[in-house]
Protein backbone atom coordinates (compact mmCIF):
# COMPACT_ATOMS: atom_id res chain seq x y z
CA UNK A 1 0.00 0.00 0.00
CA UNK A 2 1.38 3.38 -1.01
CA UNK A 3 0.85 5.39 2.19
CA UNK A 4 2.13 8.65 0.71
CA UNK A 5 -0.19 8.37 -2.30
CA UNK A 6 -3.19 7.57 -0.10
CA UNK A 7 -2.33 10.43 2.25
CA UNK A 8 -2.26 12.87 -0.66
CA UNK A 9 -5.63 11.55 -1.85
CA UNK A 10 -6.99 12.18 1.66
CA UNK A 11 -5.65 15.75 1.51
CA UNK A 12 -7.45 16.25 -1.80
CA UNK A 13 -10.57 14.73 -0.24
CA UNK A 14 -10.30 17.23 2.62
CA UNK A 15 -10.26 20.05 0.07
CA UNK A 16 -13.38 18.58 -1.57
CA UNK A 17 -15.11 18.29 1.81
CA UNK A 18 -14.27 21.88 2.67
CA UNK A 19 -15.72 23.00 -0.65
CA UNK A 20 -18.95 21.06 -0.18
CA UNK A 21 -19.54 22.58 3.25
CA UNK A 22 -19.58 26.02 1.57
CA UNK A 23 -22.63 26.68 -0.63
CA UNK A 24 -21.50 27.72 -4.11
CA UNK A 25 -18.16 25.91 -4.28
CA UNK A 26 -18.40 22.46 -5.83
CA UNK A 27 -16.50 19.44 -4.59
CA UNK A 28 -16.58 18.29 -8.19
CA UNK A 29 -14.76 21.46 -9.23
CA UNK A 30 -12.08 20.83 -6.60
CA UNK A 31 -11.72 17.22 -7.78
CA UNK A 32 -11.18 18.51 -11.31
CA UNK A 33 -8.58 21.04 -10.17
CA UNK A 34 -6.77 18.37 -8.15
CA UNK A 35 -6.64 16.07 -11.17
CA UNK A 36 -8.75 13.26 -9.69
CA UNK A 37 -12.18 13.97 -11.21
CA UNK A 38 -12.19 11.16 -13.78
CA UNK A 39 -10.89 8.63 -11.24
CA UNK A 40 -13.43 9.86 -8.69
CA UNK A 41 -16.47 9.46 -10.96
CA UNK A 42 -15.14 6.25 -12.49
CA UNK A 43 -14.55 4.67 -9.08
CA UNK A 44 -18.09 5.46 -7.94
CA UNK A 45 -19.58 4.17 -11.19
CA UNK A 46 -17.62 0.91 -10.76
CA UNK A 47 -19.76 -0.02 -7.73
CA UNK A 48 -22.14 -2.10 -9.83
CA UNK A 49 -23.55 -5.62 -10.14
CA UNK A 50 -20.13 -7.06 -10.88
CA UNK A 51 -18.73 -5.46 -7.73
CA UNK A 52 -21.58 -6.85 -5.63
CA UNK A 53 -21.05 -10.31 -7.12
CA UNK A 54 -17.38 -10.20 -6.13
CA UNK A 55 -18.30 -9.02 -2.64
CA UNK A 56 -20.99 -11.62 -1.94
CA UNK A 57 -18.85 -14.41 -3.38
CA UNK A 58 -16.19 -13.40 -0.82
CA UNK A 59 -13.64 -12.35 -3.43
CA UNK A 60 -12.70 -9.39 -1.28
CA UNK A 61 -9.34 -8.64 -2.89
CA UNK A 62 -10.87 -8.60 -6.37
CA UNK A 63 -13.79 -6.50 -5.10
CA UNK A 64 -11.45 -3.95 -3.53
CA UNK A 65 -9.45 -3.68 -6.73
CA UNK A 66 -12.59 -3.45 -8.90
CA UNK A 67 -13.98 -0.45 -7.02
CA UNK A 68 -10.55 1.19 -6.56
CA UNK A 69 -11.09 0.79 -2.82
CA UNK A 70 -7.88 2.37 -1.54
CA UNK A 71 -8.60 5.53 -3.52
CA UNK A 72 -12.24 5.76 -2.38
CA UNK A 73 -11.43 5.03 1.27
CA UNK A 74 -8.65 7.63 1.38
CA UNK A 75 -10.92 10.17 -0.29
CA UNK A 76 -13.83 9.49 2.09
CA UNK A 77 -11.55 9.83 5.13
CA UNK A 78 -10.36 13.22 3.90
CA UNK A 79 -13.87 14.44 3.07
CA UNK A 80 -15.30 13.26 6.40
CA UNK A 81 -12.51 14.86 8.43
CA UNK A 82 -12.93 18.18 6.66
CA UNK A 83 -16.71 18.25 7.02
CA UNK A 84 -16.56 17.54 10.77
CA UNK A 85 -13.90 20.20 11.40
CA UNK A 86 -15.49 22.97 9.31
CA UNK A 87 -19.17 22.36 10.16
CA UNK A 88 -18.86 23.91 13.62
CA UNK A 89 -17.25 27.05 12.28
CA UNK A 90 -19.94 27.47 9.62
CA UNK A 91 -22.70 27.04 12.20
CA UNK A 92 -21.13 29.73 14.39
CA UNK A 93 -20.79 32.14 11.46
CA UNK A 94 -24.42 31.65 10.40
CA UNK A 95 -25.59 32.37 13.94
CA UNK A 96 -23.32 35.31 14.76
CA UNK A 97 -22.75 36.97 11.37
CA UNK A 98 -25.66 35.99 9.09
CA UNK A 99 -25.50 38.98 6.72
CA UNK A 100 -21.77 38.63 6.00
CA UNK A 101 -21.95 34.83 5.76
CA UNK A 102 -24.88 34.82 3.33
CA UNK A 103 -23.26 37.63 1.33
CA UNK A 104 -20.14 35.48 1.02
CA UNK A 105 -22.30 32.57 -0.18
CA UNK A 106 -24.08 34.91 -2.61
CA UNK A 107 -20.77 35.92 -4.20
CA UNK A 108 -19.68 32.29 -4.44
CA UNK A 109 -22.88 31.24 -6.21
CA UNK A 110 -22.91 34.19 -8.64
CA UNK A 111 -19.35 33.37 -9.68
CA UNK A 112 -20.11 29.64 -10.02
CA UNK A 113 -23.06 30.28 -12.35
CA UNK A 114 -21.12 32.78 -14.47
CA UNK A 115 -18.25 30.35 -14.98
CA UNK A 116 -20.61 27.60 -16.07
CA UNK A 117 -22.20 29.95 -18.64
CA UNK A 118 -18.79 31.16 -19.81
CA UNK A 119 -17.71 27.59 -20.52
CA UNK A 120 -20.64 27.00 -22.88
CA UNK A 121 -20.21 28.05 -26.51
CA UNK A 122 -22.65 28.44 -29.41
CA UNK A 123 -25.44 30.38 -27.75
CA UNK A 124 -28.66 30.53 -29.79
CA UNK A 125 -32.36 30.99 -29.06
CA UNK A 126 -32.61 27.38 -27.89
CA UNK A 127 -29.81 27.79 -25.34
CA UNK A 128 -31.23 31.08 -24.04
CA UNK A 129 -34.65 29.46 -23.60
CA UNK A 130 -33.10 26.58 -21.67
CA UNK A 131 -31.29 29.07 -19.42
CA UNK A 132 -34.56 30.91 -18.73
CA UNK A 133 -36.31 27.61 -17.99
CA UNK A 134 -33.57 26.77 -15.49
CA UNK A 135 -33.89 30.19 -13.85
CA UNK A 136 -37.67 29.88 -13.56
CA UNK A 137 -37.26 26.41 -12.08
CA UNK A 138 -34.70 27.69 -9.57
CA UNK A 139 -36.92 30.59 -8.46
CA UNK A 140 -39.95 28.29 -8.26
CA UNK A 141 -38.18 25.71 -6.11
CA UNK A 142 -36.85 28.34 -3.72
CA UNK A 143 -40.07 30.32 -3.38
CA UNK A 144 -42.31 27.26 -3.10
CA UNK A 145 -40.06 25.55 -0.57
CA UNK A 146 -41.09 26.60 2.96
CA UNK A 147 -38.48 28.21 5.20
CA UNK A 148 -38.81 25.33 7.64
CA UNK A 149 -39.05 21.99 5.85
CA UNK A 150 -40.00 18.84 7.72
CA UNK A 151 -37.41 17.14 9.93
CA UNK A 152 -38.94 13.72 9.28
CA UNK A 153 -36.47 10.93 8.59
CA UNK A 154 -37.80 10.35 5.07
CA UNK A 155 -36.99 13.96 4.14
CA UNK A 156 -33.54 13.72 5.76
CA UNK A 157 -32.91 10.60 3.64
CA UNK A 158 -34.13 12.41 0.51
CA UNK A 159 -32.01 15.48 1.28
CA UNK A 160 -28.89 13.32 1.57
CA UNK A 161 -29.67 11.50 -1.69
CA UNK A 162 -30.20 14.74 -3.62
CA UNK A 163 -27.43 16.84 -2.05
CA UNK A 164 -24.68 14.27 -2.53
CA UNK A 165 -25.31 14.21 -6.28
CA UNK A 166 -23.93 17.73 -6.51
CA UNK A 167 -20.53 16.52 -5.30
CA UNK A 168 -19.84 14.98 -8.70
CA UNK A 169 -21.18 17.96 -10.64
CA UNK A 170 -18.59 20.72 -11.21
CA UNK A 171 -20.23 24.08 -10.58
CA UNK A 172 -22.79 23.21 -7.91
CA UNK A 173 -22.26 22.11 -4.31
CA UNK A 174 -24.15 19.71 -2.09
CA UNK A 175 -24.48 22.33 0.63
CA UNK A 176 -26.12 24.64 -1.91
CA UNK A 177 -28.74 21.95 -2.56
CA UNK A 178 -29.25 21.65 1.20
CA UNK A 179 -29.85 25.41 1.30
CA UNK A 180 -32.61 25.04 -1.27
CA UNK A 181 -34.11 22.12 0.66
CA UNK A 182 -33.97 24.14 3.89
CA UNK A 183 -31.66 21.63 5.59
CA UNK A 184 -28.19 23.23 5.44
CA UNK A 185 -28.20 24.75 8.91
CA UNK A 186 -30.05 21.73 10.33
CA UNK A 187 -27.43 19.20 9.15
CA UNK A 188 -24.52 21.48 10.13
CA UNK A 189 -25.91 21.83 13.65
CA UNK A 190 -26.39 18.05 13.95
CA UNK A 191 -22.72 17.51 13.02
CA UNK A 192 -21.60 20.20 15.47
CA UNK A 193 -23.65 18.76 18.33
CA UNK A 194 -22.45 15.22 17.64
CA UNK A 195 -18.79 16.22 17.72
CA UNK A 196 -19.47 18.13 20.95
CA UNK A 197 -21.11 15.10 22.58
CA UNK A 198 -24.60 16.65 22.67
CA UNK A 199 -27.63 14.38 22.00
CA UNK A 200 -25.29 11.75 20.58
CA UNK A 201 -27.94 9.06 20.01
CA UNK A 202 -30.43 11.34 18.27
CA UNK A 203 -27.86 13.15 16.13
CA UNK A 204 -26.13 9.89 15.18
CA UNK A 205 -29.46 8.46 14.00
CA UNK A 206 -30.25 11.57 11.93
CA UNK A 207 -26.79 11.71 10.33
CA UNK A 208 -26.84 7.95 9.68
CA UNK A 209 -30.11 8.28 7.74
CA UNK A 210 -28.63 11.24 5.86
CA UNK A 211 -25.49 9.21 5.08
CA UNK A 212 -27.49 6.21 3.82
CA UNK A 213 -29.44 8.54 1.54
CA UNK A 214 -26.16 10.03 0.32
CA UNK A 215 -24.67 6.61 -0.49
CA UNK A 216 -27.74 5.47 -2.42
CA UNK A 217 -28.02 8.83 -4.17
CA UNK A 218 -24.44 9.00 -5.37
CA UNK A 219 -24.38 5.37 -6.56
CA UNK A 220 -27.49 5.89 -8.66
CA UNK A 221 -26.68 9.40 -9.84
CA UNK A 222 -23.14 8.62 -11.01
CA UNK A 223 -24.58 6.27 -13.63
CA UNK A 224 -27.43 8.65 -14.55
CA UNK A 225 -24.97 11.56 -14.85
CA UNK A 226 -22.74 9.54 -17.15
CA UNK A 227 -25.72 8.92 -19.42
CA UNK A 228 -27.18 12.44 -19.20
CA UNK A 229 -23.95 14.31 -19.86
CA UNK A 230 -23.02 11.88 -22.59
CA UNK A 231 -26.28 12.51 -24.41
CA UNK A 232 -27.20 16.15 -23.58
CA UNK A 233 -24.05 17.63 -22.07
CA UNK A 234 -24.55 21.23 -23.20
CA UNK A 235 -28.29 21.34 -22.48
CA UNK A 236 -27.81 19.87 -18.99
CA UNK A 237 -25.16 22.43 -18.05
CA UNK A 238 -27.28 25.33 -19.33
CA UNK A 239 -30.36 24.31 -17.32
CA UNK A 240 -28.12 23.78 -14.30
CA UNK A 241 -26.63 27.27 -14.67
CA UNK A 242 -30.10 28.79 -14.94
CA UNK A 243 -31.22 26.89 -11.87
CA UNK A 244 -28.28 28.22 -9.86
CA UNK A 245 -29.02 31.81 -10.92
CA UNK A 246 -32.71 31.50 -10.05
CA UNK A 247 -31.87 29.98 -6.69
CA UNK A 248 -29.99 33.13 -5.62
CA UNK A 249 -33.26 34.35 -4.10
CA UNK A 250 -32.65 31.76 -1.37
CA UNK A 251 -29.32 33.23 -0.25
CA UNK A 252 -30.03 36.98 -0.46
CA UNK A 253 -28.10 38.31 2.60
CA UNK A 254 -31.11 40.14 4.08
CA UNK A 255 -33.80 37.53 3.39
CA UNK A 256 -33.70 35.92 6.86
CA UNK A 257 -34.88 38.75 9.11
CA UNK A 258 -35.23 36.48 12.12
CA UNK A 259 -31.61 35.29 12.00
CA UNK A 260 -30.38 38.89 11.66
CA UNK A 261 -32.43 40.08 14.65
CA UNK A 262 -31.11 37.23 16.81
CA UNK A 263 -27.51 37.96 15.76
CA UNK A 264 -27.81 41.67 16.51
CA UNK A 265 -29.81 41.26 19.73
CA UNK A 266 -28.16 38.66 22.04
CA UNK A 267 -30.93 38.98 24.64
CA UNK A 268 -33.54 38.06 22.03
CA UNK A 269 -31.41 35.15 20.79
CA UNK A 270 -31.06 33.86 24.35
CA UNK A 271 -34.78 34.14 25.10
CA UNK A 272 -35.83 32.41 21.85
CA UNK A 273 -32.79 30.17 21.25
CA UNK A 274 -34.61 27.12 19.93
CA UNK A 275 -37.87 28.61 18.69
CA UNK A 276 -39.16 31.06 16.05
CA UNK A 277 -39.52 34.70 17.05
CA UNK A 278 -43.10 35.80 17.82
CA UNK A 279 -44.65 38.25 15.35
CA UNK A 280 -44.54 41.03 17.94
CA UNK A 281 -40.79 40.66 18.50
CA UNK A 282 -40.17 40.60 14.75
CA UNK A 283 -42.12 43.82 14.25
CA UNK A 284 -40.42 45.47 17.22
CA UNK A 285 -36.88 44.87 15.94
CA UNK A 286 -37.37 44.79 12.16
CA UNK A 287 -37.13 48.56 11.81
CA UNK A 288 -33.87 48.83 13.73
CA UNK A 289 -31.86 46.21 11.83
CA UNK A 290 -28.33 47.27 10.90
CA UNK A 291 -28.08 46.26 7.22
CA UNK A 292 -24.25 46.28 7.29
CA UNK A 293 -24.20 46.89 3.54
CA UNK A 294 -20.49 47.73 3.30
CA UNK A 295 -19.32 44.53 4.98
CA UNK A 296 -21.88 42.52 2.99
CA UNK A 297 -20.49 43.86 -0.30
CA UNK A 298 -16.92 43.12 0.82
CA UNK A 299 -17.75 39.53 1.73
CA UNK A 300 -19.69 39.02 -1.50
CA UNK A 301 -16.67 40.21 -3.49
CA UNK A 302 -14.38 37.90 -1.48
CA UNK A 303 -16.66 34.96 -2.26
CA UNK A 304 -16.72 35.87 -5.93
CA UNK A 305 -12.93 36.14 -6.06
CA UNK A 306 -12.49 32.80 -4.28
CA UNK A 307 -14.38 30.95 -7.00
CA UNK A 308 -12.55 32.97 -9.66
CA UNK A 309 -9.19 31.87 -8.25
CA UNK A 310 -10.35 28.22 -8.06
CA UNK A 311 -11.62 28.28 -11.65
CA UNK A 312 -8.44 29.97 -12.86
CA UNK A 313 -6.31 27.32 -11.16
CA UNK A 314 -8.49 24.64 -12.74
CA UNK A 315 -8.09 26.09 -16.24
CA UNK A 316 -4.29 26.29 -15.82
CA UNK A 317 -4.22 22.68 -14.61
CA UNK A 318 -6.28 21.58 -17.62
CA UNK A 319 -3.97 23.40 -20.04
CA UNK A 320 -0.89 21.77 -18.47
CA UNK A 321 -2.47 18.31 -18.83
CA UNK A 322 -3.24 18.94 -22.51
CA UNK A 323 0.29 20.21 -23.10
Amino acid sequence: MDLHKNFMISVKGACMGAADVIPGVSGGTIAFIMGIYDEFVGSIASINKEALHLLFSKQFKAFWKHINGSFLLSLIIGIGFSVVVIAGAMQSLLNDHPIQTWAFFFGLIVASSLFIIRGISGWRIKEICLLVVGMILGVAVCTLTPTQTTDAMWFIFLSGAIAICAMILPGISGSFILLILGKYQYIMSRITELTSGVNVGSNLAILSVFAVGAVIGILGFSKFLHWLLGRWNKETLIVLAGFIIGSLVKVWPWSNTEAIIKAQNPEVAKAFADQPLPAGILEQHAGSIDLQVTSAVIFAVVGFLLVTVIEYAGSRSSKKEKA
